[in-house]
Parts: C-alpha cells; structure tokens; sequence
C-alpha cells in the first residue's frame, strides 16, 4: 500500500511535515512503501562495474509503472517526483527503483530497450501543482463518465481514471464483457470534458488490482498490494488440494478463482507424489474396493466396496501399498474390515477449561458454601454469649444443646414451676445420651424459654378509627 504520501497522487494525506519534488522527508519509510513496490536489496552494495545504470523505475497512479533512462545524469532516489516525456506533452512521476535491479525487472517483464523514454527533469513547483489539480478531477469526471455511458446505452463499466500529469489527455479504463462501440462514446466525453480522450480495456482481476478490497482472509488483495502478475487459476487446483469446488468459495472479489489457491500448489504436489492414484483398486475376498478419499495430512486413503458404498475403511499408504502389491501377484486380500485396526482413543485434557461453560459458576458455589459454613460456629458463639446479658429487644432467645441441664432436677430452681407439675420426674441420664433421646425440634425445649410471653411486635397493626 502507499504510504499516504501527497507525491505518490493516491491520498491527501502527507506523511510528514517536509515534502518538496526531491521526494519525502524518510526516504526508506515512504519510498519503499508503495503499492507493488520492488525491494532493493542491492542498495548498501556498490557497482562493481566501471558504466552505471541510466534505467529508473517510475510508478505512476495506481498499478501503472513504466521504465525510463536518465539521460541527463540527475541524482535520483527513491521517491523522487520526476517530470518524463510522454505523448503528447509530459506526465508526473515517482521513481520506484534505481540501480542494478531496474535491469533485471525489465528483463524479467521483456520491455525492450530500444524504444525506452526519457527523464526530462526533476518536477517543479509548477509541475506539481497542475498535478495535483488534475487528480483532484478525477473522481468528478468518472461520474460524468459513467452517467454517459450509460445513457447511451453502452453494456460497459468505467473502473478508473487517470489524468496525465499535464491535463492534456485523460485514460479510461473500463471492463466489459463484449466488444464495444466506442465512435459515439468518444465524441461525447471530447466535448464534455474538451481533452484528449484514451480508451483502454482492462480485466476483471486488473480492476480488482486498481479499485483494491478486503478478501475473504481478511486481509488487503494481493493482486493490489504485491502481485505483479496474473497466472492461470483452473479448478484442478482445487481439486488436487482436496477441496469441493464451490464457486462461492473459491472466487475472489474479481469474481474469478483465488489467487491465492497457486501458493501451495507445489506442496501439494509434492506431497500426492508419494500417494498412490486416487484411481486404485483393491481385490478382496469380499468384492472390490475403490478408494473414496485421500487425506495429505494424516497420510491415509479411505476405500469402500463397490457394492456397499455407505462404510469407509481408512487405511495408510504404506499398507496400501502393500495391498497393491498383493494384488499384482495375482492374491486377494482379506476383507476390508479385518484389515482395519482399531483406533487407539486420545485421550486429551483441558488444562484450561475452556469448553466448560460453567467452570466460573462451580467456584462461586463453592466459595458461598465455604462461607456459610464459617460462619455458623460464630453465630451460634455469639447467641451463648448474649444469654448471660439477657434478651435483645425484639428478638426472642434461642436455647442450644449445650444450654440444657444435666439434671431435670434442676428445673426446680428456674421458677418454671408449673411445668415441673405437669411433667413427673425421670432418672437421670447421662448428657449424651440425653442429647439422643430428645431432638432439638422438641415443642418442650421451646417452651424452656421465659421470655418468650415478652416479645413484642415492632410494628404492631393499625386500628381503624371508623370501626
């Protein structure tokens, strides 16, 4: 991507403070940054060779680069805004690399010699301003474009547009699916925008690369940010990486196959070399079996009878390899399903309990009930310690096991008097076996407390003065 820089024509925004024809303030941070850019890996090494390199790569809007000589011998670098010849008039643009490499990519790309331009010079003030003005027209004249065309009638779309860096002559790039007559179409973009008119057609994988996006990795396309080139994408690609061919899936925003599905092709390759054919056939004493999938990672081939297509038998290549060679001595195997080993269950352990939903709630019940249980002994420590001061106000007095006397004799000396009546003495008993033979649920025990009659309601309820 362009670093945002005001000199390379695609924002405006500046990407620092300084910025004059020589080319931004930080050479290696904006130079090296534009979209389908060259890394020079050469530039900390000198010219071993006596005659330097008059070759410089100069990128214009978009994904547009053209190579020029420098005639003149002016010190260029990368990043520098340079004025070229073009026809007609001139054109605008940054260099994008110097040096040796600049030979070898047009080696790489055919552009002949012979027929290279020139650098005139370095880009004035002047130069740049009416640059700049030219591509603030841009998007107001591609509009325009799009209106027309389609009031004539034309079955095309405008993708993009270029001034040329002297406003003297305006590209058209456009996608269509069929031929299209361009006489009409000319004639009324010259008198609505009173310039030179250029026409080109380009593809949808080009489009994509001017317009850019987002792909379904998430990330920035490549053909916009580093592809150079375009290869051929077919679905043999697809289907030799084991994947459905699905059209929704395997096309990119062009609308076309992946790019991206050429990047591991080889490795794929590579790897079904040392697999036997898909169309491998195994002879058992049951009927014959045909292999129904190949897995590149596990190394393992699924075969399922002809007759009984529903159960699959998974089995390495090395067997199979083995059960090939059976075959071509003219044996039968046994059964698929008597080769078969069972699979030996991995047993795998959640160190971190992610798939446990509840784990947080578990450990707050537990905390909770820990508490509660803490907090009992206090609680009842603290109503033994409150007998010996009497009741609080409102709240009667709970007795406790340990409150009870040894000896029912001794409720003659706590003046519930006629309570002893009612009830007729009993031996005594030891305290633990009293403490089996009466709950503390008992009505009786409640009964024990005098200053029960005394409670009192805090709130007690209104009477109605009307009754």
């Amino acid at each position: 991507m362009s670093c945002g820089c005001k000199t390379s024509g695609d924002s405006a925004h500046s990407c620092g403070p300084k910025k004059t024809a020589n080319g931004c303030e930080s050479v290696n941070t904006c130079g090296n940054s534009y979209k389908l850019s060259v890394f020079d890996w050469l530039s900390n090494i000198n010219n071993p060779s006596s005659n330097r390199c008059d070759f410089v790569e100069v990128r214009f809007k978009n994904d547009r680069k053209s190579f020029y000589k420098n005639v003149n011998n002016i010190p260029l670098h990368i990043g520098s805004v340079v004025t070229v010849e073009s026809s007609p008039g001139h054109d605008v643009g940054v260099v994008s690399l110097t040096g040796e490499l600049v030979k070898i990519q047009m080696k790489k790309k055919k552009f002949p010699e012979e027929s290279i331009l020139k650098i005139y010079r370095q880009a004035n003030q002047k130069d740049l301003e009416v640059w700049q003005e030219a591509r603030k027209k841009e998007d107001g004249v591609k509009l325009e474009a799009r209106k027309i065309a389609h009031r004539i009638g034309l079955e095309m779309k405008v993708t993009d547009v270029e001034y040329q860096g002297d406003s003297s002559k305006i590209t058209f790039y456009y996608t269509a699916d069929n031929r299209v007559d361009f006489r009409q179409l000319i004639k009324e973009y010259a008198g609505a925008f009173r310039t030179k008119i250029d026409m080109k057609q380009i593809g949808f994988r080009q489009e994509a690369a001017k317009v850019g996006g987002i792909g379904s990795c998430g990330r920035e396309l490549c053909c916009s940010t580093w592809l150079t080139d375009f290869r051929s994408v077919n679905t043999n690609v697809a289907r030799y990486q084991q994947l459905s061919i699905n059209p929704q899936k395997l096309a990119g925003q062009c609308g076309k196959l992946k790019c991206c599905l050429n990047y591991e092709l080889d490795s794929y390759l590579d790897a079904l070399s040392h697999f036997p054919s898909s169309s491998t056939t195994l002879d058992t004493e049951k009927g014959r079996a045909f292999c129904i999938k190949i897995d590149v990672f596990k190394k393992k081939m699924w075969f399922a009878y002809v007759d009984s297509s529903m159960a699959w038998y998974d089995f390495d290549i090395d067997l199979v390899k083995k059960l090939i060679a059976k075959n071509k001595r003219g044996e039968k195997i046994l059964p698929l399903e008597d080769l078969k080993q069972p699979d030996t269950p991995v047993q795998t352990i959640d160190l971190i309990q992610e798939n446990n939903m509840d784990r947080f709630e578990k450990k707050n019940r537990g905390n909770n009930n820990r508490n509660k249980n803490q907090n009992r002994p206090n609680n009842g420590g603290q109503a033994q310690a409150q007998q010996g001061q009497g009741p609080r106000k409102g709240r009667p007095e709970r007795t406790e096991k340990s409150e009870r006397p040894e000896n029912p004799n001794a409720n003659a000396h706590s003046g519930n008097q006629p309570r002893q009546q009612q009830k007729p003495q009993t031996k005594p008993q030891p305290k633990a076996q009293a403490e089996k033979t009466v709950p503390p649920s008992d009505p009786e025990i409640k009964q024990q407390n005098p200053n029960k009659k005394n409670f009192k309601k805090k709130y007690p309820p209104k009477k109605d003065k009307n009754a």
